[in-house]
């Protein structure tokens, strides 16, 4: 079976570049095409295949500007020639799905969301843009959401990374879709003896408007209680500016001060609404809850009352008392991060396996297996009725 991976852009190792590394495991083979790539930011794991760019690549600045050339990306995508391969993958987030897949083949899709930029948060994003692209925004957007959701058809199976993600395909696009959470590297994440810790909170992730640091500052500079910041982004120097005496912005940090926090804070401050969230999940395999803004995917990840707790609005007075009420809570470490264990690469690699083997049976591919039931997992900590719950095969 010849495989082909499509990856909208290769310049970095965040949870969709994770997606395609545990891809890339499952089929050492497999070809990558990508819009750009950028091998100095690119683990040895996906390297080891052959990539392929579209001509996006070889215009001016590609690996810093490739956003700049998104209208140009679903031309790029139909020019690329896949013929001969049997099965195509595409990892959606920005432009990926759209190829055109040639005869017999078999497209799975593996969607961390549609476009964003285009569909739930394209006011989000036109408000904060610049005033030549809030200009320009929608006329290109109308064109962008023609093409994405007429190259939805051409998908045999969509795979969502989470509930929240599979409501939006079924709202954009008509089409059902698989819910598997993508993989974590929870085996790198591990919980500490209770002398070691500290009493700090902490809050992880990019800078930007959508995951609401400000709403963490402002709470934390009202409790005057310690808060460690750490990641980058547009917002750091106001993030900075705004940041009291007990907050302390550090930025972006190496991966061993990351694992440090991690397993050394009181508790990980979640405020942003995300697809799916690896944040709080590597929190959680650190043994530490999390106080997460209950939307999205931290509902199908974070148990509330066992292994954090959530807050109902994105205002400082909600997520203070989130922060109060954890601290009368007695969460044991070793639970939470057993929790954490289940979205491991393993189980990724097993549930996308048989969603593959299924797709391709239900499109008569000669060779596909018969798609048999995965074991059983280790029983979960139960969710609330009335939450989305986490979908383990």
């Amino acid at each position: 079976m010849k495989v082909a991976i499509i990856h909208y852009w290769l310049v970095g190792m965040r949870g969709g570049e994770k997606v395609i590394e545990a891809l890339a495991r499952m089929y050492p083979e497999a070809d990558i095409f990508t819009h750009v790539l950028a091998p100095e930011a690119i683990s040895e794991e996906i390297l080891r295949h052959r990539i392929r760019t579209s001509f996006i690549a070889r215009l001016p600045r590609a690996k810093v500007f490739y956003k700049h050339y998104l209208p140009l990306m679903p031309l790029a995508l139909e020019h690329l020639d896949l013929r001969g391969y049997d099965l195509i993958i595409s990892s959606e987030s920005g432009p990926a799905k759209g190829i055109i897949p040639p005869e017999g083949a078999v497209h799975v899709c593996y969607c961390h969301s549609p476009m964003r930029y285009i569909w739930n948060m394209y006011h989000d994003y036109r408000s904060s843009a610049g005033r030549l692209t809030r200009f320009a925004m929608p006329l290109l957007t109308h064109y962008l959401r023609a093409w994405d959701e007429s190259s939805a058809a051409r998908v045999d199976h969509f795979v969502a990374n989470s509930s929240t993600v599979a409501s939006r395909i079924r709202r954009y696009y008509r089409r059902e879709a698989s819910i598997i959470h993508p993989p974590v590297a929870v085996d790198d994440f591990a919980p500490v003896p209770e002398a070691e810790r500290g009493d700090y909170h902490l809050m992880v992730g990019e800078l930007v408007r959508y995951k609401r640091p400000d709403i963490a500052v402002a709470a934390f500079n009202a409790l005057r209680r310690p808060l460690v910041i750490i990641g980058g982004g547009e917002m750091l120097g106001e993030i900075r500016a705004m940041a009291g005496p007990t907050v302390r912005v550090l930025g972006p940090q190496p991966f061993a001060q990351l694992q440090h926090h991690y397993a050394r804070c009181r508790g990980l401050i979640f405020p942003g609404e995300e697809d799916f969230g690896i944040v709080p999940v590597e929190a959680m395999a650190s043994g530490r809850p999390v106080v997460a803004y209950g939307r999205g995917g931290a509902t199908e990840t974070v148990v509330d009352g066992h292994t954090g707790v959530f807050f109902e609005t994105q205002s400082v007075e909600a997520l203070t008392a989130a922060v109060e009420r954890l601290d009368g809570l007695d969460l044991d470490p070793a639970r939470i991060a057993a929790h954490a264990r289940r979205f491991n690469g393993d189980r990724f690699a097993a549930e996308m396996a048989a969603a593959i083997a299924a797709a391709r049976a239900a499109a008569g591919a000669q060779d596909a297996p018969f798609a048999a039931p995965l074991p059983a997992a280790d029983a979960p900590i139960a969710l609330p009725a009335g939450r989305r719950r986490a979908a383990y095969a």
